[in-house]
């Protein structure tokens, strides 16, 4: 049975989910991704269904004051996308495919889901969204969404499905005008960016977890005009 990726993307929608991508899975095999592949642990993989919703401005604005409440609004954004992609995947499973959910984008710095030395997750999220067309990287090294800047929370589903994939909207891996604004090098509290693109997210994850106590910083998509 063929699934629908227009009938997918719709339910993900009525499910709660601001926007929805298919990323074909052999993306992950190109010569400048150099993160972890979806292959290694799901040999039969065909697509990646990323899913997203937006953070609200609320929450944002007030940057760095109001850390409890834009983690708590961060929280509420991981837990509804969790019971989307969790329905999804079982919608999948019962047509006959395999289906299984990646960590929630922005969850894996310092906890389960990443290897504690590198801060790696077993797939790019950012990556995988890129691919589906739904945006370009900044120097943050945020997805940079085309209408909500990185205001945003994604998750994804690995199928096996041959699902019809979207494409990158734009030529450019990295948003051009980010050579021109570089606020969030400025703006960053601990001097994670850089301009020359490199990141160093050590940085990041002492600073949320050790500084912090677990709270989240989100200087660098308070300043992003994009």
């Amino acid at each position: 049975m063929m699934v629908s990726a227009a009938k997918l993307k719709e339910q993900a929608q009525k499910l709660g989910a601001d926007f929805v991508g298919i990323a074909d899975a052999e993306g992950f095999q190109r010569p400048e991704y150099t993160g972890n592949k979806p292959q290694e642990f799901m040999p039969g993989i065909r697509s990646v269904i990323v899913i997203g919703v937006v953070i609200p401005k609320g929450c944002v604005q007030p940057l760095p004051k109001g850390r409890p409440e834009y983690t708590n609004t961060l929280m509420a954004g991981t837990a509804t996308l969790r019971v989307i992609a969790f329905r999804l995947a079982r919608d999948l499973e019962k047509q006959g495919y395999e289906a299984s959910l990646v960590p929630t984008e922005g969850s894996e710095f310092g906890m389960w889901y990443a290897d504690q030395k590198t801060l790696r997750a077993d797939i790019s999220l950012k990556y995988a969204a890129w691919l589906a067309g739904l945006g370009s990287f900044g120097l943050n090294q945020l997805l940079i969404t085309h209408e909500t800047g990185p205001r945003i929370r994604m998750t994804a589903i690995l199928t096996d499905a041959p699902l019809v994939a979207d494409q990158p909207t734009r030529n450019a891996f990295v948003r051009p005008e980010c050579t021109g604004c570089q606020k969030c090098i400025r703006a960053c509290p601990v001097g994670a960016i850089s301009s020359d693109g490199t990141f160093r997210p050590e940085l990041c994850r002492d600073f949320m977890f050790s500084t912090l106590g677990g709270l989240r910083c989100g200087i660098c998509i308070r300043v992003c005009p994009l």
